[in-house]
């Protein structure tokens, strides 16, 4: 178990070393001290307006649970858009094979003809 502790002390030792050393570097100073104070000023805001912030968290959890609701709807949908398609796709299979039969038990190349009259209703032979 000691070296495990070690570990994590020497992680943590490392970290506050790399740290203090990244510091030396002016820009990289001025930047943390931006962030820092950027950091600051929100902080200080979210304790000043607490009410504030509470509002705007509901209104993000009801947006969220609106878009939530709205996309299991859309699924729910789609799912019996592709049970229908499912059930329909067997059917509309036997109707093309029909129709391939009796298109292709007729040899006559006139029957297209004959099913066709020329003022554009449809005869049916037998």
């Amino acid at each position: 178990m000691t070296g495990k502790n070690q570990f994590w002390k020497g992680m943590l030792y490392g970290a506050i070393a790399g740290g203090a050393i990244s510091l030396l570097d002016k820009p990289t100073r001025e930047a943390m001290k931006e962030n820092i104070q950027k950091a600051y000023k929100q902080v200080s805001y979210v304790v000043k307006h607490p009410g504030e912030i509470s509002e705007q968290v509901k209104g993000t959890a009801e947006k969220i649970r609106n878009t939530v609701e709205q996309v299991s709807e859309d699924i729910s949908y789609i799912t019996g858009k592709v049970d229908e398609i499912r059930e329909l796709t067997p059917q509309v299979k036997e109707i093309v094979k029909e129709t391939k039969e009796t298109f292709t038990k007729n040899d006559d190349d006139s029957f297209l003809e004959d099913l066709l009259k020329t003022d554009g209703s449809v005869r049916v032979n037998n």
